[in-house]
């Protein structure tokens, strides 16, 4: 039993160093928006939330061999907003909160990145309605695997919660229970992105 207990501590402390030895391969990588999401989430009449995504979007992803210079950047076309109704998404993109009209891009620019490939936080500017706020999204590394077609690929999540207020997006009805529209905006991000594989 002695045995069998020692034995099995060895086994859990090597699977524990190997993963703690976890690294993420360097180089400049482009996001994959096939595969790719950006989703957030905002409460609704206090009692529910509302989801949404948006569908068009770029950026790219550079990973240096010392992982705290690494960089990353995203694009997005803030007119393909969805939460699968139309009235909503017309509403989404008026003056009353993004204006598309004046403000077509949300963007995200890198300036730190803190922790280890397990545990990471990635600390930049994130740009809505032409106003610029410091957020820290909380990103946890999935893995990498060369696919079919000739490239490597990275996957990520992150996520981070912002108030809308800060960027302008103040528009507030008020009903029995509180606000239609809660201020606090949960972004849940989830991306793949590739490289093209050296050749041999």
């Amino acid at each position: 039993m002695k045995q069998l207990i020692l034995s099995t501590f060895v086994t859990l402390a090597s699977v524990a160093a190997i993963a703690a030895g976890k690294t993420i391969p360097a180089g400049s990588y482009a996001i994959d928006t096939a595969h790719s999401k950006i989703g957030f989430e905002v409460p609704h009449l206090v009692i529910a939330t509302v989801e949404g995504r948006f569908t068009k979007f770029d950026g790219n992803i550079t990973i240096d061999s010392k992982l705290e210079k690494s960089k990353a950047n995203l694009n997005i076309d803030v007119a393909s907003i969805s939460t699968d109704n139309k009235d909503r998404d017309d509403h989404l993109k008026s003056p009353d909160f993004f204006d598309v009209a004046k403000h077509e891009k949300i963007t995200f620019v890198s300036k730190k990145v803190v922790g280890t490939a397990d545990d990471l936080k990635l600390i930049g500017d994130l740009t809505i309605k032409g106003k610029k706020k410091e957020v820290t999204l909380n990103v946890k590394y999935l893995g990498d695997v060369n696919d079919p077609f000739g490239n490597h690929k990275i996957a990520f999540s992150a996520s981070t919660v912002i108030n809308r207020q800060d960027f302008g997006l103040t528009w507030s009805k008020a009903v029995e229970a509180g606000p239609v529209v809660g201020d606090e905006i949960t972004l849940s991000i989830k991306i793949e992105a590739n490289k093209p594989v050296a050749k041999k």
